[in-house]
């Protein structure tokens, strides 16, 4: 739980693309150091209510089941735990320590600083990871510079960032950062973006 505290210097997901691909480019920023926009496309794209849960979307997850399974309920915070403290891939295992490491991250960690780690973190496209190089990678400026398209266009990449582009958005991405726009000027309007936003 120490990373409530102590920036994460790596993952082991970044480890593991960094031995495949020989390099990763990755600089940490703090959250003050991102437009805001950014944090709020990420939470309409991923989690819309992640101000309002203590870790778990139980109304997400009870969608994804009426769903069949064919759609993600992952919370940010469960996206964090598995970025950070476990491996990738779809296993029973993974999931059970997920759902144990969640609750605790919630109890120490506050809600700026796990949008912080997660923004720091995410893969945005093979070997570039956090938004600091996915704002260079994608449009050439630093993440505070980064627009309402711009930023929405990086949410849209996520959870298939090495299928989908930003800076050459597919007419899928194109859409879908659309509705992300709409989605963080609702969260903002609504008061769902006031846990991480100052």
């Amino acid at each position: 739980m120490g990373y409530a505290f102590v920036n994460p210097p790596t993952t082991p997901h970044i480890i593991s693309e960094k031995m495949r691909l020989g390099w990763a480019d990755r600089r940490w920023v703090d959250l003050d150091e991102i437009a805001p926009v950014m944090a709020r496309s990420v939470v309409a794209a991923e989690d819309a209510n992640f101000c309002r849960h203590w870790g778990f979307d139980m109304r997400a997850i009870r969608a994804a089941i009426d769903d069949g399974g064919s759609r993600g309920a992952s919370t940010l915070t469960q996206q964090v735990v598995k970025n950070v403290y476990l491996w990738h891939g779809r296993s029973w295992p993974r999931k059970a320590l997920e759902a144990t490491i969640t609750p605790f991250v919630e109890l120490v960690w506050t809600k700026r600083r796990i949008i912080e780690v997660y923004l720091n973190v995410a893969e945005f496209d093979e070997g570039v990871f956090g938004v600091e190089a996915a704002a260079r990678h994608y449009f050439g400026v630093a993440p505070e510079k980064l627009t309402a398209v711009q930023a929405a266009r990086l949410a849209a990449l996520l959870p298939n960032p090495k299928e989908r582009s930003a800076s050459r958005p597919s007419p899928f991405v194109r859409k879908r950062a659309q509705s992300i726009m709409d989605g963080a000027a609702t969260i903002r309007a609504d008061g769902r973006a006031a846990c991480f936003e100052d």
